[in-house]
C-alpha cells in the first residue's frame, strides 16, 4: 500500500505582499464566507526549490525550468567557433526535442531557439546537451540523430521527482509529481490594507520624486503537504537515500522559507510556529475545515493549534473510531473529556509550548 506522509503548519506572517495577484496585491480567496489572504502553491514551491536549502542539502540533483536552453546551447557553439547559422540550426534541433519551438523572432533574434512552453531539465538531461554541445565544437560537425536523444525517463532530479512535469510534445517523459501543495490561506478574516509612500530626489527635496500605493497584508497562515513516499523513490529511480534527503530539504524549506516577493520592501521572513506530521496508508485530507469559521480573539496562534488537532481528533474517530480504552464513562457525574481517535502515527512542533524539534519531525518522517 502506498505511503503518505502529510505535514499540517501553522505560520504568521507580519505585514506583507508575498505573492500578488494581476493588480499588484496580495492574493485572497474566499472561504467561509469571509475574505483570506492567500499564498499560491506555484509560488511557494519555486521558493522551496530555489532555496539556500534545497541548493545546500540536494545540490548535483535540482534541475533548470527554462524556454530558452536552445539560446544557450547557440552561444555555446557560437562562443566555441561555429558560425551563427550552423550553431543556431544545431541549437534548434537540440532544443526542439523537449518541446515546440519558437518560430518569431519579432522581438528578439534568437527567439526561435527558444520553445514556446517552459521545459523542466533534469541535471542528467542537461548534462547530455553539454556533452553534445562540447562534440559539435570539437569535431565542428552537425548533431546526428541518435545523438539527439537526449530526454530520460529515469534521473535524480528531485524537483522534478516532487512537483512533475509535463512535456506536450514528448508525453513519454512526462512525470507525476509526488509531492502535493496547497494554496496557503490564512485562519482568519482579512482586510487588504494600502500603503501611500512617496520617494524623495535627493537633488530636489521639494515635494516628492515618487508617489505609489502597494497593496499589505498580515496573518497566520494554514498550509497542508501531501508526499507520496513511494512514487518519490520511484521517481528517483528507486534511490531511497535521496528520496529521505528530499524529503527533509522539503520539510526544512517549507517551515523555514518565505516567498521572494517584496521583500526588500516588508521583510516579511518568517518560520512556521507549529508543525503536524503524520505518515501512513490512509487517503491524505486536508484540515483547511478546521478554520471553515474564521478564528478571531487575541490569542490567534494557541486558538488555530487547538482548532487544528480537535479536527483531527474528530475527524479521525468518526471515520476510523475510538480508543476502545477512552469510551465515555458511565458516571453522568464524571467530567466528560475529548475522546481518543485511532490516528495515523504523527510528531509535532510546537514553539508554543516549546515542545518538539524540527529534526526529530523529519527522522519521522524519513523512517
Amino acid at each position: 500500500m502506498t505511503t503518505f506522509l502529510q505535514l499540517h503548519l501553522l505560520t504568521s506572517y507580519p505585514p506583507a505582499c508575498l505573492n500578488r495577484d494581476d493588480l499588484n496585491r496580495p492574493k485572497t480567496a474566499v472561504m467561509g464566507g469571509v475574505p483570506r489572504l492567500r499564498i499560491a502553491s506555484q509560488s511557494l514551491k519555486r521558493a522551496w526549490r530555489t532555496s539556500e536549502v534545497f541548493k545546500s542539502a540536494l545540490s548535483g540533483h535540482i534541475g533548470t525550468r527554462t524556454k530558452n536552453m536552445g539560446i544557450a546551447v547557440y552561444n555555446k557553439l557560437l562562443n566555441g567557433g561555429i558560425s551563427e547559422e550552423k550553431a543556431k540550426s544545431w541549437a534548434r534541433a537540440i532544443a526542439g526535442k523537449f518541446g515546440a519551438l519558437d518560430s518569431s523572432t519579432r522581438d528578439e533574434p534568437l527567439n526561435d531557439c527558444a520553445i514556446k512552453q517552459l521545459a523542466h531539465f533534469s541535471p542528467e538531461e542537461k548534462a547530455l546537451i553539454d556533452a553534445l554541445t562540447d562534440t559539435l565544437i570539437a569535431e565542428k560537425r552537425e548533431p546526428l540523430p541518435d545523438e539527439l536523444a537526449l530526454l530520460r525517463k529515469k534521473h535524480k532530479s528531485v524537483d522534478i521527482a516532487l512537483f512533475g512535469r509535463m512535456l506536450a510534445d514528448a508525453a513519454l517523459y512526462d512525470a507525476e509529481g509526488a509531492c502535493e501543495v496547497s494554496h496557503a490561506i490564512t485562519v482568519h478574516k482579512v482586510a487588504v490594507e494600502d500603503d501611500y509612500f512617496t520617494a524623495i530626489d535627493d537633488l530636489n527635496t521639494r515635494g516628492a520624486g515618487h508617489i505609489g500605493e502597494q497593496g499589505f497584508a498580515a496573518g497566520l497562515f494554514y498550509q497542508y503537504i501531501c508526499i507520496n513516499r513511494d512514487l518519490l523513490i520511484e521517481n528517483l529511480s528507486g534511490d531511497v537515500h535521496l528520496a529521505n534527503q528530499t524529503i527533509k530539504a522539503l520539510v526544512e524549506a517549507a517551515a523555514t522559507v518565505a516567498p521572494t516577493g517584496k521583500q526588500k520592501s516588508f521583510a516579511s521572513r518568517a518560520w512556521a510556529s507549529y508543525i503536524l506530521a503524520e505518515k501512513g496508508t490512509r487517503q491524505p485530507r486536508s484540515l483547511s475545515v478546521a478554520f471553515l469559521k474564521p478564528i478571531k480573539g487575541d490569542d490567534m496562534r494557541q486558538d488555530a493549534i487547538t482548532q487544528l488537532e480537535d479536527q483531527r481528533r474528530r475527524l479521525d474517530g468518526v471515520y476510523y473510531g475510538w480508543k476502545e480504552d477512552d469510551k465515555v464513562t458511565a458516571d453522568k457525574s464524571a467530567e466528560k473529556k475529548p475522546r481518543a481517535a485511532n490516528s495515523l502515527p504523527s510528531l509535532f512542533m510546537n514553539e508554543l509550548t516549546e515542545e518538539g524539534n524540527l529534526n526529530d519531525l523529519c527522522n519521522f518522517l524519513k523512517s
